[in-house]
């Protein structure tokens, strides 16, 4: 194989990576959800799909459930705009698969001779990419509550629309002060920068500059703002059904079902972000590009390969232990209620960001002067 060749082939592994993880993980969690609130209100769970008497725990319900939603009837009311109604399913999964684009799960992988960056798309300014493209999906959702000529999938979709200003101006006032800190928009310059020590003059090389750390107020702000933009208990009043019905009331088969996806995609995409700018991203503590090299002298080198390996491990564990952290508040808390949840987000995350990018920047500048 020649070498621009060879450089194509190399370049779509990291491309290849987040659509395989990101599209299982979105159908598995399907799985996930069933199990894990059978788990907590105990129940057994789905676990009647079989498959020659095999049921696998229950794993064989997301291919039951595609095939239903492929073959169920493909209704459409009768004065929709017909363009606008069949775009808006695929405009809410593109840019819900889109945004983890710029999330890096690792570092550098070096193969034949070659660098590749452990991110799909390397941006300088990669968390404005991916606030981008979050904010975009509402389109998705205003157009399928638009275009189904009901009035109450059209409210659905401007409640979506009003939720996720709300939810996206505090994500992204909460961030300030971990670019502040950080120094960049570079989503891979954070996760580098995340190990290094927390301020080695006063606690050595023993703590790694995790944004959890370094921006603990930020981190509930962002979790809760996330969960936000995700649409899902406590933040589904665009699709509550015991208030209004949502904005893809007229949606069936298939889909209704990019409808669903594209929520467990943005479910997955908040976990990644908060992996990668509060969690350390693919950090491991002590694990350098040579091995492990601890604060008490000693080394444990290691090829660069495990190396890698053990870094898009951390990764994913880290983006899944933050799923079911998600999955468990969604099956703990009571839905909000529409003024609840504008209160909470221009009256609650909003000023507490703004008063968090303030106290960071004096810390900064005491810091700069100790």
């Amino acid at each position: 194989m020649n070498g621009p060749a060879l450089d194509l082939l190399l370049q779509a592994i990291p491309v290849a990576f987040i659509m395989f993880v990101v599209l299982n993980f979105g159908g598995l969690l399907t799985w996930v959800e069933r199990k894990q609130s059978a788990i907590m209100q105990d129940r057994i769970g789905a676990n009647r799909a079989s498959i020659f008497g095999i049921r696998i725990l229950g794993l064989l319900h997301p291919l039951a459930d595609a095939v239903k939603m492929l073959t169920k009837e493909d209704f459409m009311p009768a004065h929709a705009d017909r363009m606008l109604f069949k775009l808006a399913p695929f405009v809410s999964v593109f840019f819900a698969l889109g945004a983890f684009a710029s999330i890096p799960f690792g570092d550098t992988l070096k193969i034949f001779g070659r660098e590749i960056q452990l991110q799909a798309v390397t941006l300088n300014v990669g968390i404005l990419y991916v606030l981008a493209m979050l904010s975009l999906g509402v389109y998705g959702l205003m157009m399928a509550g638009w275009a189904s000529a009901n009035n109450y999938a059209l409210l659905g979709g401007q409640r979506a629309a009003a939720l996720m200003i709300s939810a996206e101006v505090a994500i992204g006032a909460s961030i300030m002060g971990v670019v502040m800190v950080y120094g960049s928009l570079n989503m891979q310059d954070i996760a580098r920068a995340q190990g290094l020590p927390l301020l080695p003059q006063y606690f050595g090389p023993w703590i790694p500059a995790w944004g959890i750390l370094t921006q603990p107020l930020a981190f509930f702000l962002f979790l809760t703002a996330g969960m936000a933009a995700t649409k899902r208990i406590p933040f589904d009043m665009p699709e509550g059904e015991s208030e209004i019905i949502g904005y893809f009331i007229e949606y069936s088969g298939m889909k209704f079902g990019m409808f669903a996806m594209a929520d467990f995609l943005e479910t997955v995409v908040i976990a990644g972000m908060t992996t990668a700018l509060f969690l350390g991203g693919w950090q491991v503590p002590y694990l350098q590009a040579s091995g492990f090299v601890f604060p008490w002298g000693q080394e444990l080198p290691l090829p660069h390969l495990v190396v890698t390996g053990l870094q898009v491990g951390a990764f994913l564990t880290k983006v899944v232990a933050m799923i079911w952290f998600l999955m468990l508040i969604r099956w703990t808390l009571p839905r909000f209620r529409y003024d609840q949840a504008m209160r909470l987000g221009w009256l609650g995350l909003f000023p507490l960001s703004i008063l968090n990018i303030v106290v960071t920047g004096l810390v900064i500048l005491l810091l700069g002067k100790a």
